[in-house]
């Protein structure tokens, strides 16, 4: 891809100064040098619903920021059947490194935009920046310790609690430029009634009583079916069990 030449004074690319990734993604680590050398390679694009952006063991090309949007990630078992094991959003690096394979789904549930850029310049790009290197190995903690609290949900908490952990993380995740101290927020399900079922192992029919509940009890919001509102994110959060 041809870098721009109306840079920022500070040597950032046009195509980087306003991106989520460079900001609070592992972009950050990244001098402006480096992030001109990386948007040469880098393309930008917006995935549909429903599209396949990695298959389980198929070779991995290239790695991605997710820009805007919720990324489902799935496990398959051999007879088909799969679980969905976690959700990406905005500015998450999408992807394994040094890893030939992948070894999960990555499928779009929602329109997403990303920045890609093929794996040889990215892992020696980690070569060269320890303080890259360093901001993935701390990425991939983070969503270690998410898993940790999401066994912690699947394992201990009432569906109640479950349809409410599960609404929390997506108010405070699916918007990248929301102030982490605001109290209100709305936004659309990212998945269907199913899909959010077979995230919490429950029932379609436990999910949807769930919500009904949260929305006559003055928790949520709904209209048209997935436009959720939640006016005090702390209701909710007590909700959850937290």
């Amino acid at each position: 891809m041809t870098v721009r030449q109306d840079v920022h004074s500070a040597g950032v690319p046009v195509l980087c100064q306003s991106c989520e990734a460079r900001h609070h993604g592992v972009c950050g680590a990244l001098d402006p040098d480096q992030l001109v050398g990386l948007a040469r390679t880098s393309s930008k694009h917006t995935v549909e619903p429903g599209a396949e952006l990695i298959g389980d063991t198929e070779t991995v090309d290239s790695y991605s920021n997710v820009l805007s949007g919720v990324v489902k990630l799935t496990k398959s078992l051999s007879d088909g059947r799969q679980q969905i094991v976690g959700l990406q959003f905005a500015p998450d690096f999408l992807g394994r490194p040094f890893k030939v394979e992948s070894a999960i789904n990555a499928e779009a549930a929602t329109s997403v935009s990303l920045c890609s850029f093929p794996r040889a310049s990215v892992e020696r790009m980690m070569r060269e920046s320890p303080e890259l290197e360093h901001r993935l190995l701390k990425q991939t903690l983070n969503e270690l310790d998410e898993a940790r609290d999401w066994m912690v949900t699947l394992g201990r908490k009432t569906a109640a609690e479950k349809v409410a952990s599960f609404l929390l993380m997506i108010a405070r995740n699916i918007d990248p430029t929301l102030d982490p101290a605001a109290q209100s927020t709305s936004f659309d399900l990212p998945l269907t009634r199913a899909d959010i079922a077979d995230f919490l192992g429950l029932t379609i029919e436990t999910v949807s009583r769930q919500l009904t509940r949260l929305r006559s009890d003055g928790v949520i919001r709904i209209e048209n079916n997935r436009e959720v509102t939640v006016d005090k994110l702390t209701r909710l959060q007590r909700r959850s069990g937290v």
